[in-house]
């Protein structure tokens, strides 16, 4: 069916930039909810800015693809039919939704201001990124954060989805549909009991460890597979005692005498733990910013993710 046009601009006398957005995007229903509203067609025509008879055709063609009388006429008078006063209250709950969504897209292209969806691993989210944001933000305050922290495997799915703009995760991904940047990389250290044989060692040899328990996060996580990975290079497989979601909760474990771990360093020592570097073996994890090829950034987005790439080799 071939529909008469109506001009793509925001009707007259509407104030800012974002207040006609809903007669721009749905214009039958604002044209239908502006005659419900004044009961008049001329009056609802001069509202909208278009001519009376333009309008009254849009009526009538929206009534009769709706198969319904919306509208009993008195003349240039109009009253709602009670099929019209139920399509009246839903088209208003629509117009309400299609403002609220144009108007909160609008703000998120925002140049100075906007929202950044961004996912981090837990391990990352004590000092690094409150750092990072801090910094950020000092020359962008009015950006708003999503923050997500969670796990590689879920944050990596929740990017592929469009649930977040970007991420930092720990190993990097080689997937298509995936643009990832090494940003920084972070030793790990084997934590072991205050009380174990080779607590009063500077390093260790991965193999030493072989007959001991370990503590490690949970299958699904970055951490979790460069362990599995170190120690079969190491020419065994980890003997997993306990399996846990937090890194500080496995350093807690480690202190209970329960195993020994691979670990990043903490934000703030640990008593009861002693943590000695790896020798023969390049025990790191490589961390970077991740985001879906193809996209194209908002401003705020944009600008973050310029921030992020500023800091390779200073992240940590």
């Amino acid at each position: 069916m071939v529909h008469e046009a109506t001009e793509h601009t925001p009707p007259a006398g509407t104030g800012t930039a974002a207040d006609g957005w809903a007669a721009l995007l749905a214009p039958r229903l604002a044209q239908f909810a502006a005659v419900a509203r004044h009961e008049h067609v001329t009056r609802a025509a001069q509202e909208l800015g278009m001519p009376q008879p333009t309008l009254s055709r849009a009526l009538a063609r929206l009534e009769a693809d709706l198969g319904v009388t919306l509208f009993a006429r008195q003349g240039r008078a109009v009253r709602l039919t009670r099929a019209g006063v139920t399509f009246r209250d839903a088209a208003e709950r629509a117009l309400a939704e299609v403002e609220r969504a144009a108007e909160s897209v609008r703000l998120e292209a925002d140049p100075g201001g906007g929202r950044v969806a961004f996912g981090f691993l837990h391990t990352l989210g004590s000092e690094t990124v409150p750092g990072l944001l801090r910094a950020f933000r000092a020359d962008h305050p009015r950006v708003r954060f999503q923050l997500v922290q969670t796990y590689g495997e879920a944050m990596l799915e929740r990017l592929r989805a469009g649930e977040l703009d970007l991420c930092l995760t720990s190993p990097l991904p080689d997937e298509p549909g995936l643009v990832v940047r090494r940003l920084d990389e972070q030793r790990l250290r084997l934590v072991l009991p205050a009380g174990h044989r080779l607590a009063g060692r500077r390093r260790v040899r991965l193999a030493e460890v072989a007959a001991d328990p370990f503590v490690t996060l949970e299958p699904g996580y970055g951490l979790r597979r460069i362990t599995d990975a170190l120690c079969a290079e190491a020419g065994f497989t980890p003997r997993v005692a306990f399996e846990g979601e937090e890194a500080e909760t496995l350093r807690g474990l480690v202190a209970a005498g329960l195993g020994v771990a691979l670990l990043p360093p903490p934000a703030v020592p640990r008593p009861g733990v002693a943590e000695l570097e790896v020798l023969g073996q390049r025990a790191v994890r490589e961390i970077g910013v991740a985001w879906q090829a193809g996209q194209t950034d908002p401003p705020p987005v944009a600008a973050f993710k310029t921030f992020l790439l500023s800091r390779k080799g200073r992240l940590l």
